[in-house]
């Protein structure tokens, strides 16, 4: 080894970017060092491997580079799949295979078979298995791990066994890549017999098992095996949090995050955003602001999609004033998900302008929108009433970004039409959708005439949605508040009789409430509990109130009419989110802005209501529906009535 062969190697592991290795390089080559295999392969390794944005280069220097071999080759293939180019990977491989005079070894079908395990393709997979197999390589330790990988992640668990069972001493990584496979599969019971068996257990072999249960909704088999566990890592801490989120059990979720704080771990990035997440579909803002505190206190503010996550948290929670003041902290770092939740953010609240203004400042910082951020543009878009500017955004995806429209950008559409009353307009851009139509767009219309009371499309959208989904409880409900909008009584009340018959039950509307860093939920017709019973208490103070104040007479437009008149009132004045504004009355500090989530779209009764309580109590409310915001104030709301 020459005197400045140890120089440039050195200059390599401290190199960060792509233009010193740039400089490195034409060092090399001034040097004649080019031609040293230990250092090409060096120079390769660093570009392809350590460096981001760095792979084209690294695959012109391979291509400049006379008889690389296998190392490099292998280098190169690694390079490929780990980036967004697996499929480059293959063709690099068949060119090794047609070129190089050396035969590929194990590192190479590892790196390939995760290629193909990368691009989902059982097919590739099987192939490069056989040629493995013409090699004597299938069953060497590192190739059959990864392919009984490639095999679980394109859902192949039997073949993934059957090279698990012929694979002489497995060890703790094969019997780990097998229990994953039968746990991403859905085969708990499978995954759990493995794990039994194993001779060794390692700290990720209970991990997989977390994982497993948490993503199949078993959560309380995840929690008897984190309490087994010898020892946890923020893995393990992470996986709790994260999958009792993503399950709906919030509460849960916040529980582990503070039990990981008291054994004085430090929460990663992953259970930082795995929290942050159950704050926001929770809608729990007070949570959020601690966690807000805490990543500032523990210089985490750097991390993006910690920052995305708040930023998603506070929009979520209601708050789009911090969401806004997140988004322009993170100027300098902002990604494709911080524009596309910053747009998201303003849709929700109504801003449709200003989210329409994001979009084009994305545009002008030189970040290409994604389908996502269609979307997000779309749905603004439409809870604003901008007709003809969803119509060029969606012409524009197209024309200008050859992004092809989705299932979700054609709802989107279908709802820009409905909102806005055009609901012939919105039949036929179903009719002319060039690619199937699902329920979702066909409820999403039937919602929509539901809204506007157009009894005769209505009929023609329910017949469809008979047809795809006969039993969804929505599609029902949607027809029979259809016709009571348009005072067709009897054919309301027929649906409803139909339901009971086939026995189809309506989803239950739930709302939560935070109060005192609590979450409450509140089901409407439930008395139970002393918190139900309080806000039922409240609840009558109050209509009592508005009654005499407000002038309130009850919204019964959409109850069915074989009732009596007090019976129809009652049902409408106990919805779920009237007993949550109760009890946040009840318990909040006068002058606390009550913050409300609700599962179900929010009926026009409990609408006006909440209009009349900011008006009279002096008090604002923020409620998030199935869609959108609606933040109550001084008697008026957010979404001007247009929702």
């Amino acid at each position: 080894m020459s005197k400045t062969e140890p120089l440039c190697l050195s200059l390599l592991n401290i190199c960060k970017s792509l233009t010193t290795f740039k400089q490195i390089h034409a060092n090399v080559l001034k040097l004649g060092l080019e031609s040293d295999p230990f250092i090409a392969g060096k120079l390769l390794h660093h570009c392809a491997i350590s460096l981001s944005d760095s792979l084209d280069y690294a695959c012109r220097l391979f291509r400049y580079t006379p008889n690389p071999d296998v190392f490099m080759h292998n280098t190169l293939i690694r390079g490929l799949y780990e980036s967004d180019r697996p499929q480059d990977s293959l063709l690099k491989f068949i060119e090794m295979r047609r070129n190089s005079f050396s035969p590929p070894d194990s590192f190479s079908f590892a790196f390939i078979v995760k290629a193909a395990a990368n691009l989902r393709s059982v097919r590739v997979g099987i192939q490069l298995h056989c040629q493995a197999l013409v090699h004597g390589l299938d069953t060497h330790l590192f190739v059959g791990t990864t392919l009984i990988s490639m095999y679980g992640e394109c859902g192949f668990v039997g073949f993934a066994r059957k090279v698990f069972d012929e694979m002489p001493e497995p060890n703790a990584i094969a019997w780990n890549a097998m229990v994953t496979a039968c746990c991403r599969g859905g085969d708990m019971k499978g995954g759990r017999e493995l794990f039994d068996l194993m001779p060794v257990r390692n700290l990720m072999s209970w991990n997989v098992m977390l994982a497993g249960y948490t993503k199949a909704g078993e959560l309380e088999l995840a929690r008897e095996m984190f309490l087994e566990m010898p020892m946890k890592d923020d893995v393990s801490w992470s996986t709790m949090i994260v999958g009792f989120a993503h399950n709906g059990y919030f509460e849960e979720a916040f529980s582990f995050f503070r039990e990981l704080q008291r054994k004085g771990m430090r929460p990663n990035e992953t259970s930082l955003t795995g929290v942050l997440s159950a704050c926001a579909q929770a809608g729990a803002l007070e949570f959020g602001k601690i966690l807000h505190g805490f990543i500032e206190k523990s210089g985490l503010a750097w991390i993006v999609s910690v920052n995305n996550a708040l930023l998603d948290t506070y929009s979520k929670c209601g708050n789009v004033l911090m969401a806004q003041l997140v988004f322009e902290r993170i100027m300098n770092e902002r990604n494709i998900v911080s524009w596309t939740s910053m747009m998201a953010a303003l849709a929700m609240h109504g801003h449709g302008e200003e989210a329409i203004g994001i979009f084009h400042k994305m545009e002008e910082s030189g970040i290409r929108p994604d389908e996502i951020a269609f979307i997000s543009l779309l749905y603004a878009c439409s809870h604003a009433g901008l007709v003809e500017q969803g119509c060029e955004y969606f012409d524009k995806m197209k024309g200008m970004y050859n992004i092809e429209p989705s299932i979700e950008h054609y709802g989107c559409m279908v709802d820009l039409y409905g909102r806005a009353g055009q609901l012939q307009k919105a039949y036929e851009f179903v009719c002319q959708m060039p690619i199937p139509c699902t329920a979702i767009i066909w409820r999403t219309l039937l919602g929509a005439c539901s809204m506007h009371g157009d009894v005769k499309l209505a009929e023609q959208v329910k017949e469809r949605l008979s047809e795809l989904d006969p039993n969804n409880s929505s599609d029902h409900v949607l027809l029979s508040n259809a016709y009571a909008v348009a005072g067709k009584w009897k054919d309301a009340a027929s649906v409803r009789r139909s339901m009971t018959e086939q026995r189809i039950t309506k989803t239950p509307g739930w709302s939560m409430i935070e109060v005192d860093k609590i979450m409450y939920t509140f089901l409407a017709g439930t008395k139970q509990y002393k918190i139900t019973e309080e806000a039922y208490k409240k609840l009558k103070e109050i209509i009592r109130r508005l009654r005499v104040e407000g002038g309130y007479v009850p919204e019964i437009g959409r109850v069915l009419h074989d009732i009596e008149e007090e019976e129809k009132e009652g049902s409408v004045s106990v919805h779920s989110e009237k007993l949550a504004v109760a009890f946040g009355i009840a318990r909040l500090c006068k002058g606390r802005t009550i913050r409300i989530v609700k599962n179900l779209r929010i009926c026009r009764d409990c609408h006006a209501v909440m209009k009349l309580i900011s008006q009279i109590y002096k008090v604002e409310i923020v409620v998030r529906d199935r869609s959108r915001f609606h933040s109550f104030k001084d008697g008026y709301c957010s979404c001007r009535d247009y929702w």
